[in-house]
């Protein structure tokens, strides 16, 4: 049995690595990417990006999240253009095909990296009440076993924690991401910043801004809103499955309530820079 499964286990990166060497030598017959979900991270990007799959105008890239314009950048645009479908799978002038990195979003310099590569290209983003997103973050922290403390001593210490993490990203491509990705619960819902850095780059109509609530809610009435947004004729899915559902304990009220006074000015100057009032 476990001859077997070695022989399965080495089958299956036998493969792996002969679709990867493929991919990179097709590298420039391949297109880059028609839109990017750029976040939020536990906004719903996994089930919105599998929606939009079943789409027939839409072809899957080699996987979801790249991660080029934040911790690949370095590789180049060639690693990038791999990761798309072949330029004689997009002959249809309907077809159209993506990623979905929620990281993006919060990285300082993604945007401008996109609009030099992309200029053209359609994003959307997802925004979740940041208060149930930090805790959503900090509890697919514990399972992953990238985090130790309480979520209130987490919350206390992300100031020190992130000290200095961003202002070394920005000087420096190779500098790692992880304590600025991991460890910014509060930090990656103060959307208004977020926000005002991507139209630095690309002007409000190219990014279709939506609730993840509502999404959750109302699946069919975003999805369809997203597809307008691309230029992709309506279409009606029999079953919009939430994708990586977490379930974990309830946050602490008094921690709850803390959080709603912490993002109150912020959610208020969101709704008032957009014009929507997200009821947060």
């Amino acid at each position: 049995m476990k001859n077997k499964k070695s022989v399965g286990y080495l089958k299956r990166r036998s493969t792996l690595w002969a679709s990867r060497q493929y991919r990179k030598l097709t590298a420039h017959d391949r297109v880059l990417p028609s839109f990017i979900i750029i976040g939020v991270q536990k906004g719903g990007t996994s089930s919105l990006f599998n929606y939009l799959l079943q789409h027939p105008n839409i072809l899957p890239g080699y996987k979801k999240e790249v991660k080029f314009f934040d911790g690949n950048y370095h590789k180049g645009l060639d690693w990038y253009r791999y990761n798309f479908p072949l330029k004689t799978q997009m002959s249809d002038s309907m077809a159209r095909t993506g990623e979905a990195s929620p990281s993006y979003v919060f990285h300082p310099l993604v945007p401008e990296r996109i609009k030099e590569a992309l200029p053209n290209i359609k994003l959307v983003l997802l925004l979740r009440n940041p208060v149930s997103r930090a805790y959503s973050h900090y509890q697919g922290n514990l399972r992953k076993g990238q985090e130790e403390l309480t979520f209130e001593e987490a919350i206390e210490r992300e100031e020190s924690r992130l000290h200095g993490e961003r202002e070394a990203i920005i000087a420096d491509q190779h500098y790692p991401m992880y304590r600025y990705l991991v460890y910014s619960y509060l930090s990656r819902g103060v959307y208004i910043d977020q926000i005002k850095n991507w139209l630095k780059s690309f002007p409000r109509e190219q990014i279709l801004i939506q609730k993840s609530e509502d999404l959750f809610s109302n699946p069919q009435n975003v999805y369809s809103r997203v597809l307008d947004h691309l230029g992709l004729p309506d279409f009606q899915l029999e079953n919009f499955k939430i994708i990586n559902l977490g379930r974990y304990e309830e946050m602490d009220s008094r921690t709850e309530n803390k959080l709603k006074e912490y993002f109150t000015s912020y959610n208020y100057e969101l709704y008032e820079f957009l014009g929507t009032n997200f009821g947060w």
